[in-house]
C-alpha cells in the first residue's frame, strides 16, 4: 500500500521549513532587530548612573569613565513627595483603568450586538469624536467650570475615561471571539444582558480586555498635561509631573549657572542633569516594565484570535 504522506513529512521535517542558512540569516536579522530595542534602554540605565564629568567627556558610552549616584541621589532626596507623587500615579492608574475598561467593555458590548437598535448611532457617535476635537479650552472649561473637578483625582482621571479607540478595538475583538450563536443560546435560557456580559462575554474576552487595559493604564501612567492644566496642589502631582518640574528646575540652574553661582557661592558645575534625566526615565518606566509580564500571555493570546479559519 502506497503512502500519502509527503516525502519530506517522512524524513521528519517541517512542512514549512526552511534550509539552514535562510533560518540562520533570519535570526541573525531578528536577532539586530531585537539588539536596536534594547540599545536605548541600556543607555539610559548607563547615563544615569553615570558622572557629570563622564558625560561631559565622553558622551554617551557603554564604558563611562566614572561611575556616580548622584542623579539617583537628586531624585530621592525629594523624600516624602516622591513617594507620595508615586501613589498618586498609582491611584489614579488603577482606579482610571478599572472605570475606563468597565466603560469600553460595556460600550464595545453594544456595538457588537446586531440586534441593538442604537448600534450604529453610537458608533458614528465614538468615531465623530476621533475625527473631530473640542480643542484644549472647551476641555479646561468643562474640567474646571461646569464639573468643577480641578485640584482633585477626579481631573486626572475623567479626560482620560473614554477611548473610541479603544471601543472599536473591542468591538472587532468580540466580533472574532464570541459566536453570536452564544449570545442566541444564553438568551433562550433566560440570561438577561448583563448576566450574558458578565458570565459568558467578559471570559471569552479576557485577551482583548487586558489589551486594553494595557493601553489605557500607559495613557494614564504617561500623562502630565492635565496635571499642568488642573492641579495646583502639590499633594496631588502625579510622578511624571513632579519629575517634570524636578528636571526643569535643574535646567534653570545650569542656564543661569554664573549668576547663581555668584551669587550664592555655590558650585553648580556638578548638577547631574543629563544623569538625572536618565535616571527619571528610569523610574517612570520601572513599574510599567514590571507589570508587562501579567498582561504579555493575553496580548499573545489576543493577537492569536483570527489567525486561524474555523
Amino acid at each position: 500500500m502506497t503512502s500519502n504522506i509527503p516525502s519530506v513529512v517522512k524524513k521528519g521535517k517541517r512542512i514549512n521549513s526552511i534550509n539552514f542558512l535562510s533560518e540562520l540569516v533570519m535570526h541573525l536579522i531578528l536577532g539586530g532587530f531585537a539588539l536596536l530595542c534594547v540599545i536605548p534602554f541600556a543607555f539610559i540605565i548607563i547615563i544615569s548612573f553615570s558622572s557629570a564629568d563622564s558625560l561631559t567627556t565622553m558622551g554617551y558610552s557603554f564604558t563611562p569613565i566614572g561611575w556616580s549616584l548622584l542623579a539617583y541621589q537628586a531624585a530621592f532626596d525629594l523624600g516624602a513627595e516622591l513617594w507620595r507623587s508615586y501613589f498618586n500615579s498609582f491611584f489614579v492608574t488603577i482606579i482610571g483603568t478599572l472605570l475606563s475598561v468597565i466603560i469600553c467593555t460595556m460600550y464595545a458590548y453594544g456595538l457588537y450586538r446586531r440586534d441593538y437598535p442604537l448600534a450604529k448611532f453610537f458608533a458614528f457617535i465614538a468615531f465623530f469624536t476621533m475625527i473631530f476635537g473640542g480643542g484644549l479650552a472647551p476641555t479646561v472649561m468643562v474640567i474646571r467650570n461646569l464639573l468643577g473637578l480641578a485640584d482633585s483625582y477626579w481631573a486626572l482621571i475623567v479626560p482620560l475615561l473614554v477611548s473610541p479607540f479603544n471601543f472599536f478595538l473591542m468591538r472587532t475583538f468580540l466580533k472574532v471571539s464570541v459566536p453570536e450563536s452564544l449570545i442566541e443560546s444564553a438568551r433562550l435560557d433566560g440570561s438577561g444582558e448583563f448576566r450574558t456580559l458578565i458570565s459568558i462575554v467578559v471570559p471569552l474576552a479576557k485577551p482583548g480586555i487586558a489589551t486594553i487595559s494595557l493601553l489605557t493604564a500607559l495613557a494614564y501612567w504617561n500623562d502630565w498635561f492635565n496635571a499642568l492644566l488642573f492641579i495646583r496642589n502639590s499633594q496631588l502631582y502625579p510622578l511624571q509631573y513632579l519629575l517634570m518640574q524636578m528636571q526643569t528646575n535643574v535646567d534653570f540652574i545650569r542656564r543661569n549657572v554664573a549668576l547663581l553661582g555668584a551669587a550664592a557661592n555655590i558650585d553648580f558645575s556638578q548638577l547631574p542633569s543629563e544623569g538625572l534625566r536618565m535616571a527619571l526615565c528610569v523610574l517612570v518606566v520601572l513599574p510599567i516594565a514590571f507589570a508587562y509580564p501579567f498582561f504579555q500571555r493575553f496580548i499573545v493570546a489576543g493577537l492569536a484570535v483570527g489567525a486561524v479559519k474555523e
